[in-house]
């Protein structure tokens, strides 16, 4: 093909070693690549944007256009080069510009058709259930990263004239460089690595970690940073190997078990406490949560007091009902009761250690509901029936006296002392 082009221009008068001859070269190039150009962007590449579009298939559709584009230019340079070596003599000065410039080209949109590549893979691995909670963005990152620097190490061997290994050879020699500037990248590739093997984060769940100021729903795991979306709304980005250094606590194994932690306790005054009396008995019998259990309970207590031979009125020997084990055990078949709490998993009714606060009766379950506004109406709908059922028990709430307790404190403390100084008819006289 070369001597025929020569054979051609020198029945024209031109030399193949003229400035003219180089400049056709380089002009019957640049047609070439135009028409090809014209012929696979106008025509190829709109055609199969269309039958990818129009494809049902997410693995077709993956493949979008700019890699398709991207892909076409990078074979352009190609085209440019196997026309350059096929029409120059190898020691023209003409060709040695030709394949510095194609050979950048090329591994320029080989670099961007990779990152197209990923990019489609990326949104593939988004519509797949089973990656979806992969924090798989900071891998493509990481591969996007260790593409980036390859196409710099061929670009760099191109530009000064020297093969791509001897610079790979001498990576090694620059490690601790490397190392220093591409520290974080390196540390969070390695860290979402972790992350990703361990199952320990991903897009979605809820996260709380209180030395970074973070508390609510990830929203994005790349290859350096999580980002978290707190309940007020602003933005925490943490970094991702203090995810694996520090410790963190995910919530999203609530909704795995189906159940969050109602861990809420009252404080019942100490000085309302005593033994059921024989009307509160009876009164509670009536309730269908305790009817069952207040029989049982009745039964064994005479069995045993009878037993012993104590007498059943005795207040310190016979063992008795109390109105805040009534309580205890009406609270624990009322979480049983509900269909709310989640009865596979632990509820009970527990009593703390007492303080100078009251008695602390803890109601410990979980709700089905994980969401935070159902599941806060669950807790206060069950709390707004504990504090309304107190008084049917005859205990009371232990309270701290406010404003208003002091005042009528005062005034019956005024008035009492008014009518104890107040002057006897006998006397004003």
């Amino acid at each position: 093909m070369k001597d025929a082009l020569k054979a051609l221009l020198a029945d024209w008068g031109v030399a193949d070693d003229s400035l003219i001859y180089s400049l056709t070269v380089i002009g019957l190039i640049a047609l070439v690549t135009a028409l090809v150009h014209l012929a696979v962007h106008r025509v190829l590449l709109r055609a199969l944007t269309r039958m990818t579009e129009a494809s049902r298939h997410s693995q077709v559709r993956m493949f979008d256009a700019r890699l398709a584009s991207r892909l076409a230019l990078a074979a352009q340079g190609v085209v440019v080069w196997v026309m350059g070596s096929a029409f120059l003599d190898p020691d023209h000065w003409a060709l040695a510009l030709l394949e510095t410039v194609t050979h950048l080209w090329i591994v320029l949109f080989t670099v961007l058709a990779l990152f197209a590549l990923l990019d489609g893979v990326e949104r593939l691995s988004r519509d797949a259930r089973s990656s979806r909670r992969l924090p798989l963005r900071g891998l493509f990152q990481g591969m996007k990263l260790a593409g980036s620097i390859i196409g710099l190490i061929f670009a760099v061997g191109f530009l000064i004239g020297k093969s791509p290994l001897i610079l790979f050879s001498g990576l090694g020699a620059m490690t601790a460089v490397v190392l220093l500037v591409f520290r974080d990248p390196i540390l969070g590739l390695v860290a979402g690595i972790q992350l990703s093997a361990n199952d320990m984060l991903s897009v979605g769940d809820w996260l709380e970690m209180p030395d970074y100021g973070a508390d609510g729903d990830v929203v994005d795991i790349s290859l350096t940073t999580v980002k978290v979306r707190n309940w007020d709304k602003t933005i925490t980005s943490v970094p991702n190997y203090a995810l694996v250094s520090n410790s963190f606590k995910n919530w999203r194994n609530i909704e795995t078990v189906g159940g969050r932690r109602i861990k809420r306790s009252i404080r019942i005054e100490a000085s309302s406490v005593g033994f059921a009396s024989e009307q509160l008995i009876e009164r509670l019998r009536e309730a269908e949560l305790l009817t069952e259990h207040i029989e049982e309970k009745l039964a064994s207590i005479r069995e045993e007091n009878e037993r012993r031979g104590i007498d059943p009125d005795s207040p310190t020997d016979a063992r008795r009902l109390t109105n805040i084990g009534l309580l205890r055990a009406y609270l624990t078949r009322y979480l049983g009761s509900r269909k709310a709490i989640n009865t596979d998993l632990t509820h009970m009714v527990r009593q703390l250690q007492a303080g100078d606060d009251g008695i602390p009766l803890e109601l410990y379950a979980f709700s089905h509901e994980t969401s935070w506004i159902p599941y806060e109406n669950v807790q206060s709908e069950i709390f707004d029936h504990v504090y309304a059922v107190l008084p049917g028990f005859g205990l009371r709430l232990h309270q701290a006296p406010n404003g208003s307790d002091v005042r009528s404190l005062a005034r019956s403390l005024t008035g009492a002392d008014t009518e104890n100084h107040a002057p006897s008819e006998g006397r004003s006289r």
